[in-house]
């Protein structure tokens, strides 16, 4: 929010070649899709809704789990080849190559699924058909995944299957003894420790059945919904703009569970919004992808890593989404003192609203799109598997759906519907197989525990080292690789040295999934940002800076519960006084690092004002009574100065 914001109306307005230049980053991140019609658009519709039906037939448990994570790659694998073209540019007719690819990586989970007993029980021993047909599942997921992600993902896999190969060529302490092609297939084709491994097993399973929830929400117009309901509850004000995109990207993140595409959707129709309040473009764009990486974070979908965290330390998804509640609460609470702070900083401008459709008209008519999410914790709670909580919550959107007739998802809508949820979960896929591949040559080779032993060892048995480090680490990975794949690296190569140092295992994998998440907001790949700044047509490197002033002060709570066991008190867990202390330091912690990065409290800060606001914030959230003390003080301090001390 800056002087020179735009004032005439048509500037603000986005083009719809605006809109176009951000979905490429959407297509970035899930891949550059076929727009395919005629005979083979129907052929893929059915094969997208078959692979939602038999996936949600499938919800109850009564196809065993490893046939189905092999059904599960099938689908995947021939869709993919259908609907991602060769390359960026290449043309929406599919080539003789993407049918063979198709067919190929049917033909691959067919022949592990005809004698399946026989086929796991020879996984030392692999056949000669055996080694085919795993080198060929193999080389199509590094195809696939060059296809949707780009050339990172495989080249860091193929790096990890080198790695397997030449391990007795290497200085210690990355030396092993190393594996050939037949024991590294068998491992990988023909096992649960490789492909078919944790991150497939979460794919198809959670995630997929999320997908599927989200389109059904999406499909039956949920997300109209949210972003209706929020511009009612909160417009009004002359921070009403900021504090719509602020839930708004809540409401819809929460069920997408994609940063991108929930900040490219919001944007689209809060940008004008935003501007006319008196956001500079790089500013409105920094708050829209801070916003949508909340997606990410957001209860209770979350990302598709939150699902890996619950499988990873075999503990419930409801475990998870506890563990969240409070740092996602951080995490939009600071997005709120920004705006607040900024509203008063620069002068935001109050913004007219269509009163047309109030709050409670609004949520008589629609309310009934929040029952699937409520329903969803609810039937966790009451003993549901995470699994059975989604399938019976779609069944609740869609029964629900059918109280409007604009809303109920008829036969063209469910298909519509069913499509999506397919097609929405084939790059997730395709990344858990790689990441899969990337596992197995881990628990083969026992990289991770050198990995983990190097960072100990730089780190000098210091858990504040190790957490650096490890941040580092995941955040590197991060500008190369999505969040999921970053998270499923990190995970198995430095969550030991966490726990080997007494980081609760809980606490350690939800340090990485927060790091991970950074990717999203950091060159020279942050796509939420490149993408808000397509639709404002900003400066992508000032929007990501304007992202990062935003979101850094809660992007410290996650060494709140890594660096001293009160700290876990964050994450709901440990006894109930350490909850509510460390929860409470932690907001006024937060309010004082947003003060200062602002640079305004009660009103504008001087040099030494805005110091303290940020080592008052930081003593705050370092969970330790004393430090607690000492970073209040220094708060109150700053507001006696501004009170008292230092004229108007």
């Amino acid at each position: 929010m800056e002087q020179g914001t735009p004032k005439d109306v048509q500037e603000v307005l986005i083009t719809e070649e605006a809109l176009r230049e951000a979905e490429k980053y959407i297509e970035e991140e899930e891949g550059p899709s076929r727009r395919l019609g005629g005979k083979i658009g129907t052929m893929v519709t059915a094969v997208a809704v078959v692979m939602s039906l038999v996936h949600l037939y499938a919800a109850p448990g009564v196809i065993m789990t490893q046939v189905l994570r092999g059904i599960h790659v099938g689908f995947v694998l021939f869709l993919s080849f259908l609907v991602f073209p060769l390359s960026k540019k290449g043309p929406d007719k599919i080539s003789w190559m993407d049918w063979i690819c198709s067919l190929l990586g049917v033909a691959t989970i067919v022949y592990m699924l005809v004698d399946f007993d026989e086929f796991i029980y020879r996984s030392v021993v692999p056949t000669s058909w055996d080694q085919f047909f795993g080198a060929v599942l193999i080389l199509l997921i590094l195809e696939a995944s060059r296809r949707t992600a780009g050339w990172i993902i495989p080249a860091v896999i193929l790096g990890f299957i080198v790695y397997a190969f030449v391990g007795p060529y290497l200085p210690e302490p990355w030396t092993h003894k190393g594996y050939d092609l037949s024991r590294l297939i068998g491992h990988m084709y023909m096992t649960l420790e490789g492909i078919f491994g944790v991150p497939i097993d979460v794919s198809s399973t959670f995630i997929i059945l999320f997908t599927i929830y989200g389109a059904f929400l999406e499909v039956s117009g949920a997300g109209k919904f949210f972003i209706d309901f929020s511009f009612a509850a909160m417009g009004g004000k002359p921070t009403g703009a900021g504090r719509t995109v602020t839930l708004a990207s809540f409401l819809l993140g929460g069920p997408s569970g994609s940063g991108v595409a929930t900040t490219v959707t919001l944007g689209s129709v809060a940008y004008p919004m935003l501007a006319k309040a008196g956001y500079s473009r790089e500013a409105a764009g920094g708050l829209l992808s801070a916003g949508g990486i909340g997606a990410i974070l957001s209860p209770p979908v979350l990302g598709a890593a939150a699902f890996l965290i619950a499988e990873f330390l075999k503990i419930t998804y409801l475990d998870v989404i506890i563990m969240a509640t409070i740092p996602t609460c951080l995490y939009y609470w600071s997005i709120f003192l920004m705006v607040e702070l900024d509203a008063k900083k620069f002068g935001a401008k109050e913004i007219p609203f269509d009163r047309t459709q109030g709050l409670w008209q609004l949520t008589r008519r629609y309310g009934f799109h929040f029952f699937s999410l409520i329903a969803i914790v609810g039937f966790m709670v009451v003993g549901f598997t995470p699994i059975m909580a989604v399938f019976l919550a779609t069944i609740v959107a869609f029964l629900a759906s059918f109280l409007r007739r604009d809303t109920a998802l008829v036969p063209p809508k469910l298909i519509q519907a069913l499509k999506a949820g397919s097609m929405g979960v084939l790059s997730v896929a395709i990344t858990c197989a790689g990441a899969g591949i990337i596992v197995g040559v881990v628990t083969l080779t026992g990289l991770g525990l050198k990995f983990s032993s190097i960072i100990i060892g730089y780190a000098g048995g210091s858990v504040f080292l190790a957490a650096v480090f490890t941040a580092l680490v995941v955040w590197v990975l991060g500008l190369a690789v999505p969040v999921t794949a970053s998270y499923i690296i990190a995970a198995v190569i430095t969550a030991p040295a966490l726990t080997h140092l007494g980081v609760p295992d809980y606490a350690a994998h939800m340090f990485i999934f927060y790091y991970a998440i950074l990717s999203e907001v950091t060159p020279p790949t942050a796509l939420s940002c490149f993408a808000a700044a397509a639709l404002t047509k900003g400066d992508p490197y000032k929007t990501t800076l304007q992202a990062w002033k935003y979101t850094m002060p809660a992007f410290i709570v996650p060494f709140m519960f890594t660096l001293d066991p009160k700290g876990v008190g964050i994450l709901l867990r440990g006894p109930v006084v350490d909850v509510i202390w460390t929860t409470v330091t932690a907001f006024l912690g937060i309010a004082s690092l947003a003060g200062g990065l602002e640079g305004w409290w009660l009103r504008r800060t001087n040099l030494l004002e805005r110091a303290m606001l940020i080592i008052g914030g930081l003593l705050l959230v370092y969970p330790i009574p004393k430090y607690d003390i000492a970073g209040f003080a220094m708060m109150v301090a700053v507001v006696l100065m501004q009170k008292f001390w230092r004229k108007v």
